[in-house]
């Protein structure tokens, strides 16, 4: 039993006789037992059918209606009882709003109007207080209002806001005639004749929320106010209310507003995002919409997914999640569009006259300035309709009618196979691909009516596919389109002064069918067990001829989808300086045909990513590895040598200290080993060079500079030699809170240590300035000693509570072929502050000899590289001392996570 009605009436019966002050406390506490028994009960049964939102929602509405008009009896009938009310003294309490449509999730707020004839009256006064008081002490989220009829029209006249709230008033108690009063004023005076500017309002409503959600489904939706979220659905059945007075959305499909097959897509949907919201606010224990990384898991779990076939049950949820979304995204937009096109004023008869109409093709007609269909069952009798409406929507630039929209997505059934290997349907869709322009929006709308995955069957797997990190933005198949439309901004020279040598290659010719397609394909193998990668380039090997592409360029797509995270992992995992990391991924790629499409679809692949995963940094290594591995290419391997490096940068560095004595110059060229002249810029060079020429034996000299073109600070350090400096370096970054995403070190003849760092603050960007003088105290203090750094990042290595659901297994990898002279060891984890410094630490007390470290970061993942010698400056061939190693790293990370998680 949700609320025991015979109960409350008996206790109430009891208290007319005792104080005021008795009878209140009696009521609230009998009360307050009531609403947590009711509480219980409707949380108990939601979460042994987890998927059963309704009955809650209706059940948490039964609850508060109970409890309200509970607390108004008590004020009326026994803290302020009025036998004989006058005219004035009558007063109905309406619910408005969410609560007033019926609809309560766990922590729902209750919206009330108390609606008085005339100006309130002391008695109304002081029973209002009463009752708000008393649902107060209930901890109940009320807002209220004390309004007259006249106040209600002229308030909703003025707002559209209060207008929908009324909109979905409901009488819960009081006077019967008052509330039927307003109820047929609201219609008559308030909503009649204005459904025009009331579907505005709302369309505008949207848009504006929209903008402040995201316009497209981001990774931690908002249930309520997020794109495809229930906000939504409400506002398609507010407009259907407004203007047809409907009471239930069912009452929309016989007026023609909604198709059968979307109704039902309309309640599943309605179902779903209720009982995520519901299970959101149980689990948080408060009002909360925003659907973020750690309740995602939780809700998860609650609705009963499990992990299986390759993915998590998280991701199994958000993938239903998103599909329903987008579901109510297409309902949204057909819905709203056909009434827009309805209800909106034609345009004035002088500007139709003048105004030139699209021309359009045979079959097509322009309606409201929409594509819309001539004759649908003559347009149905060609099955290639289905894809030629994009193409001539790409053409005339106009939006498709919604009732074209609905007559696409109910045919789908005619892609069928015969339709999908025809040459004039490979034609239309590469057209769509490369020809107008504009792919992105084609497949955008393809994918949101089904065609996509109708055309290409294995796409259907990746549609509304979350994958559960950090690092990516957007579901699988929203990544894919806006590569899509990146590769269409390059080809546009939109971004020509962001991306120079992506740019240059599309501007000298690549196969663009091969790239497009490649690109489309990419991460169709995304979401099973086996490495996407592979799976993908098989599924590829299948696709591509589908398509229309002949067999050597299904082999080139092919390998650009097998290894389209080569570059990538080379340019960001790997030191594009040491000449053998650029000889290995040039005898990979092999052509320069291929480097040139490889390149192009990695930056497309890593700005796809999300709008802030781009930045200088990835730009210059890319563009460095790019550069060097076509050189290589076109002059041979040869090229690519560390003396004949080195030679080029001693030269670069006299040039650059023209002014300095040569006898000095002479001694600084002398003092560095080989490996420095090949690491670092000319820049770097003489920076340290600087540092080193006036230094004392026990100085410590530090330079921090910003380096625009990397979207970093480069930090360059110069200290007498000893053992464990880099560890107290990366030590003293990480109290600074500097993530180091590149770094160098090495040791000069005479005894000094040459270490250079490049860092980023918290958000990713290049130190202020400003910030640079305490950042330089603070490294300085704890290079000499006097801030203890294994006590003092205890406070930093912190994991966020939302990032805590995350799983990174640890991965560690010796590899002794990647590098002539180095082994380089590659330690994939869950990043947190003081990893590097713990890593760095556990090597040094190793005796292990680090050169170089590069840090990629893909959210909450990190993969930190080493390249290493041991004491004796040899490699790490022994398998003994791998294992022991790769022991001693493990234990120094899972001591740092469990130090981090309390």
């Amino acid at each position: 039993m949700i609320f025991d009605q015979a109960a409350f009436d008996a206790l109430l019966g009891a208290q007319h006789a005792a104080p005021a002050a008795e009878a209140r406390a009696a009521i609230v506490a009998h009360l307050r037992a009531a609403q947590k028994a009711g509480r219980t009960a409707i949380a108990d049964a939601f979460r042994a059918d987890p998927f059963r939102s309704r009955p809650t929602t209706m059940g948490y509405t039964f609850l508060t209606d109970s409890l309200v008009t509970s607390t108004l009896r008590a004020a009326m009938e026994v803290l302020h009882p009025n036998p004989t009310p006058t005219e004035g003294e009558r007063l109905a309490v309406i619910a408005v709003g969410g609560y007033g449509r019926g609809e309560m999730a766990p922590f729902s707020d209750v919206d009330l109007l108390f609606l008085t004839p005339y100006k309130i009256t002391p008695w109304a006064e002081t029973v209002i207080e009463a009752t708000l008081y008393m649902l107060w002490d209930l901890k109940l989220k009320v807002g209220h209002s004390s309004r007259t009829i006249r106040d209600c029209l002229r308030l909703g006249g003025e707002d559209f806001t209060i207008r929908t709230a009324m909109l979905e008033q409901r009488f819960l108690f009081g006077d019967v005639a008052l509330a039927e009063a307003l109820d047929t004023r609201l219609r008559t005076d308030l909503f009649s004749g204005t459904e025009r500017a009331f579907i505005e309002a709302k369309l505008a409503e949207r848009d504006a929320r929209h903008v402040r959600q995201g316009q497209r489904y981001v990774v931690e939706p908002n249930v309520k106010e997020g794109k495809g979220g229930l906000r939504d659905l409400q506002s398609l059945f507010w407009i259907g209310k407004y203007i047809h007075q409907v009471q239930d959305a069912a009452e929309l499909v016989p007026l023609g507003l909604l198709a059968e097959d979307e109704f039902e897509d309309f309640v599943a949907a309605e179902d779903f995002l209720w009982a995520t919201r519901c299970h959101l606010h149980l689990l948080a224990g408060r009002p909360t919409e925003q659907l973020t990384f750690d309740m995602q898991v939780a809700v998860a779990e609650a609705m009963g997914y499990e992990d299986g076939q390759g993915r998590r049950a998280v991701e199994r949820f958000m993938q239903d999640y998103f599909r329903h979304a987008t579901q109510v995204g297409d309902l949204t937009r057909i819905f709203l569009t056909k009434l827009e096109a309805d209800h909106l004023k034609a345009e004035p008869l002088l500007e139709r006259l003048f105004k030139r109409k699209p021309r359009v093709r045979a079959g097509y007609e322009v309606i409201g300035n929409r594509l819309a269909i001539s004759d649908p069952s003559d347009f149905l009798s060609d099955k290639l309709n289905l894809l030629r409406i994009f193409e001539e929507a790409l053409r005339t630039g106009m939006l498709i009618h919604p009732d074209a929209m609905r007559l696409i997505k109910s045919n789908l059934d005619l892609i069928d196979e015969d339709m999908r290997t025809t040459a004039e349907a490979q034609r239309i869709f590469l057209d769509l691909l490369l020809k107008h322009g504009n792919p992105e929006r084609a497949l955008r709308r393809m994918n949101e009516l089904g065609v996509l995955s109708a055309f290409i069957p294995e796409f259907e797997h990746i549609v509304a596919m979350m994958q559960f990190n950090m690092y990516h933005s957007y579901t699988v198949d929203e990544h894919i389109i806006q590569c899509i439309a990146q590769l269409a901004m390059i080809e546009k020279e939109e971004l020509v002064e962001d991306l120079p040598v992506a740019s240059s290659i599309l501007k000298e010719g690549v196969n663009r069918r091969v790239l497009y397609v490649a690109l489309l394909l990419h991460d169709i193998g995304k979401g099973r067990d086996e490495d996407h990668s592979i799976l993908g380039a098989q599924m590829v090997r299948k696709i591509a001829p589908r398509l229309g592409l002949k067999q050597d360029e299904v082999d080139t797509a092919e390998w650009l989808v097998r290894y389209h995270l080569l570059m990538s992992d080379m340019a960001q995992k790997r030191d594009i300086a040491d000449p053998r990391t650029v000889r290995d991924f040039a005898k990979a790629v092999q052509t320069v045909k291929r480097l040139d499409l490889l390149c192009v679809l990695t930056v497309c692949d890593i700005r796809g990513v999300g709008p802030t995963t781009w930045n200088n940094w990835k730009a210059v290594l890319i563009r460095a590895l790019y550069r060097q591995t076509r050189r290589a290419l076109e002059d041979g391997m040869e090229a690519l040598t560390r003396e004949g490096r080195g030679t080029e940068a001693k030269k670069t560095l006299r040039e650059a200290l023209a002014d300095w004595p040569r006898k000095d110059v002479q001694a600084e060229v002398a003092r560095h080993y080989d490996p420095y002249w090949q690491g670092l810029h000319v820049t770097a060079h003489v920076v340290f060079a600087e540092l080193l020429r006036n230094i004392g034996d026990n100085e410590i000299v530090v330079d921090l500079h910003p380096d625009e073109d990397r979207d970093a600070t480069r930090a360059c350090f110069v200290m007498p030699d000893h053992p464990g400096i880099f560890a107290r370096l990366t030590g003293a970054l990480a109290l600074v809170g500097a993530n180091v995403v590149d770094a160098r070190s090495y040791t000069t003849k005479d005894g000094f240590v040459t270490d250079a760092f490049w860092i980023q603050d918290a958000d990713g960007n290049p130190y202020d300035p400003a910030r640079l003088p305490r950042l330089r105290k603070m490294i300085e203090r704890t290079l000499a000693g006097e801030v203890v750094t294994r006590e003092a990042i205890k406070d930093r290595d912190k994991v966020k509570k939302r990032e805590k659901a995350f799983r990174v297994p640890t991965h560690i990898t010796f590899d002794n072929e990647g590098s002539d002279i180095y082994t380089i060891i590659e330690v994939d984890t869950r990043d947190r502050p003081g990893l590097l410094h713990d890593l760095t630490r556990t090597l040094a007390a190793a005796n292990v000899y680090i050169a170089n470290a590069v840090i990629a970061t893909y959210g909450e993942q990190v993969v930190d590289t080493f390249y290493v010698k041991d004491m004796f400056g040899l490699k790490y061939h022994s398998e003994s001392k791998q294992r022991s190693l790769e022991k001693r790293l493990r234990a120094a990370i899972v001591e740092g996570v469990e130090r981090a998680a309390n």
